[in-house]
């Protein structure tokens, strides 16, 4: 009976379709009765150093264990020579730099073989045709006799830039010396050459090749590519620094961010966590040096119009690895690192901290509204670190919002537990992750319909459709998982009035470094390019609009029905109607707009279209395959008809007189 009536419904709306041409749907859109306020920050980016996300990409350093600091100290480099002989490479420690102790004494003698160090950088070097590179080193030697001749050569081993470099200071104290050279050949997989000529003896440390085209032209900063792709969505705040990073197999390697500001050179390098997680992607190489620390990230924040987020361990490592707690009455020296990042991002001058600040660089403030506790962390554990955290930074620093982990799932007995402990202590933000089906999300479009208005504000931290498993190799970023984050975006969007903060994750992705998936944008050594899932949260951030504005297909909130999803926002400042929907179909549906209001409106409507087959996806050869496209339309009175093609994303901008 079942599958005869199944058939019997596909074949009537077959008939349907045939008869009229297509499915026909209408929707009435009130631009009369705004519901609610859109949050500024509603759209943003997570960050975490998981992919090569930082060391290897966006920190757009080429040398990898510059300062020898990694377990195997000469992990990178390989010694150059026919005939080395004993003592001519000497890993030394000092006592005087707790932080980096390790540097390098070259022993050379010019007769009658040259010796040399050759780094293999992140996967290769990205090297370009034309483009300056910065080399540095801190050096110290007791009298000249030693000159450096740098190479850049390409998977040959020919030579596509040089130079040289003569240390000319003397005695016991380090100096930094850098020259700058041209490459002339693009090259993703170059490697560095360096050949100490002469005779004497060298101590070298922080040897260091920068592009000169990073984000703004900082020496010693960002890979100018990745950060302009963040820039280009307009994101409301940026997340950092994780993630599983803030939280460390153990909290020995959590994440200490007074160890990632002040001198580069005395940052402590720690290896990074996602080092041997996973054993089907085992990267022994993946280290954090933190020349991407706090401080950058603040300026990144600031550089590109979002509000920081910083996330502090709360006394808990990951729960999944080791599951190690820092006793109650021993967390007060992780509540002052808590007290002290805000004198450190607000502080004034006369600071201890507030001076650091300045005296990097950023006399001003950077004005921190907000302040993550934990990542993930669950249990009655958490919440009873959670609270103490709470009282200090509710009596000394009232203004923050406090940000919340409601654990790893958005269901479940966990959750639950979260979720009323969360509400009974009244934080700020409750941070909900879901890594979850395309399926999952397609279903749960109206999952904040019901929230309680009049509670804690939700902010969707973590969100990706997994086309896969999670934490599986098989994860695509593909035109099917995008379509089916656009639909629940839909429903985020339309109870902004609870939903204040949304982040996809994780962010970044090296094509020859990655131990997850899926990611937001993909890189090499030269190039990167946002996914189809970054193209609809682009969307989504450059169309945010003031104030939630009903709408309805029929008596109902479309969130699914029949495949079709919507929201609507009205835009103060731009003084237009935008209207989204997302045809779920495997056919096109004829859409009728209708927008009620007493206000007139401009003939033409812009209209954005992002569609795709669903298993399509972009990639380093076809950056743009699935991009929007925009064209006008023309108002009908005050409606837009037009049709919705299979598998399809719309955005429609109608401008108010």
């Amino acid at each position: 009976m079942f599958i005869r009536s199944k058939l019997l419904g596909a074949l009537i709306l077959s008939c349907a379709l045939s008869l009229s041409g297509q499915e026909k749907k209408s929707f009435i859109v009130d631009v009369s009765q705004p519901v609610a306020e859109v949050s500024p920050n509603m759209w943003g980016v997570f960050f975490e150093d998981i992919n090569l996300g930082a060391d290897g990409g966006i920190y757009a350093e080429l040398v990898k264990n510059r300062s020898f600091e990694f377990a195997d100290p000469f992990m990178g480099w390989k010694r150059l020579g026919k005939n080395i002989s004993e003592g001519t490479f000497l890993v030394l420690s000092r006592k005087d730099k707790p932080n980096n102790p390790r540097f390098l004494r070259v022993s050379s003698s010019s007769v009658p073989d040259k010796v040399g160090l050759q780094n293999e950088g992140f996967r290769g070097m990205g090297v370009k045709q034309g483009l300056h590179y910065d080399f540095s080193i801190l050096y110290r030697q007791d009298a000249p006799g030693i000159t450096l001749h740098m190479q850049l050569v390409d998977t040959a081993g020919v030579v596509i830039g040089e130079s040289t470099l003569k240390p000319s200071q003397t005695g016991t104290a380090w100096q930094k010396q850098q020259v700058r050279f041209r490459a002339t050949k693009t090259e993703p997989k170059a490697k560095l050459v360096i050949w100490f000529e002469g005779k004497g003896t060298l101590d070298v440390d922080m040897i260091s090749l920068f592009p000169e085209d990073t984000w703004k032209k900082r020496p010693g900063g960002l890979r100018a590519d990745m950060v302009q792709l963040l820039a280009d969505m307009k994101p409301g705040f940026i997340r950092f620094p994780g993630g599983c990073i803030v939280e460390g197999r153990e909290l020995a390697t959590r994440f200490q961010w007074k160890k990632t500001v002040g001198p580069i050179e005395d940052r402590q390098l720690i290896v990074n966590r996602w080092n041997t997680e996973f054993k089907h992607r085992s990267t022994p190489d993946y280290y954090q040096t933190f020349g991407l620390g706090f401080f950058e990230y603040f300026q990144l924040a600031e550089d590109i119009g979002a509000e920081p987020l910083p996330i502090l361990n709360c006394g808990m490592a990951c729960q999944y690895n080791t599951a190690e707690l820092v006793p109650l009455e021993d967390l007060d020296e992780y509540v002052q690192d808590a007290l002290d990042l805000i004198a450190f991002a607000n502080g004034d001058l006369h600071t201890k901290w507030g001076k650091l600040r300045a005296e990097m660089g950023h006399p001003a403030p950077f004005n921190l509204k907000m302040l993550g506790v934990g990542n993930e962390n669950w249990g009655p554990q958490y919440i009873e670190r959670l609270e103490v955290f709470k009282k200090a930074l509710n009596e000394k620093h009232p203004d923050i919002k406090i940000v919340a982990s409601s654990g790893t799932d958005p269901e479940g007995e966990r959750f639950d537990f979260l979720d009323k402990e969360l509400r009974r202590l009244k934080v700020d933000f409750i941070d909900e992750h879901y890594y979850r089906s395309p399926e999952w999300f397609l279903s749960h479009a109206n999952r904040y319909d019901d929230y309680d208005r009049k509670g804690p504000k939700i902010f969707a931290g973590e969100y990706a459709a997994h086309t896969d498993r999670t934490a599986g190799t098989g994860n695509k970023n593909s035109w099917k998982a995008a379509i089916a984050e656009a639909a629940f975006l839909t429903g985020l969007e339309r109870n902004a009035e609870v939903v204040k903060m949304a982040s996809y994750a994780p962010l970044f992705a090296h094509v020859d470094g990655w131990q997850w998936t899926p990611d937001l944008i993909w890189v090499d050594n030269l190039q990167a390019y946002g996914t189809p899932n970054y193209q609809v949260q682009k969307l989504y951030s450059t169309n945010k609009g003031t104030k939630v504005i009903p709408i309805h297909m029929g008596d109902e909130v479309p969130s699914g029905q029949d495949g079709i999803y919507a929201s609507a926002v009205l835009d103060d400042k731009a003084n237009e109607v935008i209207v989204k929907v997302v045809n779920h179909n495997s056919h096109p549906v004829e859409g009728n707009f209708s927008i009620q209001t007493k206000g007139r409106l401009t003939k033409e409507v812009e209209h954005i279209l992002l569609a795709a087959g669903l298993e399509e996806e972009n990639s380093i050869q076809e950056p743009n395959k699935v991009r929007p496209s925009t064209e006008q339309l023309i108002l009908k009175g005050k409606s837009i008809q037009t049709d919705l093609s299979p598998y399809s994303f719309h955005i429609f901008k109608i401008k108010m007189r």
